[in-house]
């Protein structure tokens, strides 16, 4: 059984440590706890690794943010994955800082990445991971924030709010979406 885990980012070096690279940041944590390495392929970087007899392929798309569909719709097309083992890990404005969310499907809110997936692949019916990097902007300065890096305090929260994650991304292969919901969305943020 195969599932397709897509973080999303941007990549170049000027985008590394920023509040929106949280989907790549995850997705290199959980490579790195596996000793997978990413090769860079076709609209993106991917490794595969296994949990429990089930194939994890890591997607971090090159495409950018706004052309993440891109990359999502050819590699699940291309590995035959179906809708319900794809999960898409991004950040969220919307949420406290380090509060993670998992629902089964939804709206964009607003997000361009996943703007982008509903786009090429015609649905909104997939998983997403939305992780919670606050708002702590002025207004219209909201891609300034999610574009600028982590500070000193939210640096020190992030190797929990990451391992959180990866819980999250194994109980959504091994238990299923609804059991993994029950147990990561009512877990405090600390």
């Amino acid at each position: 059984m195969s599932y397709l885990i897509a973080g999303l980012g941007n990549i170049g070096p000027e985008y590394i440590d920023t509040r929106h690279n949280i989907g790549f940041m995850v997705l290199d944590a959980l490579a790195k706890a596996s000793n997978a390495s990413f090769t860079t392929l076709r609209y993106g970087s991917l490794t595969e690794l296994r949990i429990a007899g089930r194939s994890l392929f890591l997607l971090k798309p090159s495409t950018y943010m706004n052309l993440s569909g891109k990359a999502v719709d050819y590699w699940i097309k291309e590995e035959r994955i179906p809708l319900e083992r794809l999960l898409i890990v991004l950040d969220d404005i919307a949420l406290p800082l380090g509060t993670i969310r998992l629902r089964k499907q939804g709206s964009d809110g607003g997000h361009n990445g996943l703007r982008s997936i509903n786009e090429r692949l015609l649905t909104t019916e997939y998983a997403r991971l939305r992780v919670g990097i606050g708002n702590d902007f002025s207004k219209g300065q909201q891609a300034d924030y999610v574009l600028s890096e982590w500070d000193d305090e939210e640096q020190k929260l992030l190797p929990a709010i990451i391992n959180r994650c990866i819980e999250a991304i194994n109980d959504f292969v091994l238990i299923g979406v609804e059991r993994a919901m029950n147990r990561c969305n009512g877990k405090s943020p600390n």
